[in-house]
């Protein structure tokens, strides 16, 4: 009986290290990025569709300091924070349900609480549009003239997430 007790907490302690052993390192997350498309247009901006929201004022006169994202109207369609993996890759899915726009990024370096420098790929439709290595800084995003859609364009931002702390 001795004997079998003795071997039931082994097992015991060699499964729980070996599940302590398992967890993978890279898998920790090392920050967070949001992806936001905005849709931009000279024309009506309803057309657009109802679910679009209003740009924060900061966010239009950014857009407006770039020529090529200069437009009368800006709608916000959708946005997603994902958490940014030491090792691994991360999707954004910002039209969800819609697979239509998909950013997929994964860290090239540590990450700081300011900057990193992140290996970025934009999906449209399924397709890759856009592979590139971006330094992101702070609440900086990057934005991307996507293609036409619903008489506009549709401009995508990907920026550094604050950390939210969760609720007490």
């Amino acid at each position: 009986m001795k004997l079998w007790l003795w071997m039931s907490a082994c097992g015991v302690l060699a499964s729980s290290s070996l599940t302590m052993a398992q967890e993978d390192p890279g898998k920790s997350k090392v920050g967070m990025v949001r992806v936001t498309v905005y849709h931009a247009t000279n024309g009506n901006p309803k057309d657009a569709g109802v679910k679009t929201t209003a740009v924060p004022k900061e966010t239009c006169e950014r857009l407006g300091s770039e020529a090529l994202l200069r437009f009368k109207h800006y709608g916000t369609l959708g946005q997603d924070t994902q958490p940014l993996l030491r090792s691994y890759e991360s999707w954004a899915q910002p039209l969800k349900p819609s697979e239509e726009v998909l950013v997929r990024f994964d860290a090239k370096s540590h990450p700081t609480k300011k900057t990193t420098v992140l290996d970025l790929e934009l999906w449209l439709s399924h397709k890759k549009i856009l592979k590139t290595d971006v330094h992101l800084e702070g609440n900086r995003p990057l934005f991307v003239l996507g293609p036409e859609w619903r008489k506009g364009r549709l401009i995508i931002a990907v920026a550094l997430a604050p950390e939210t702390k969760p609720a007490p």
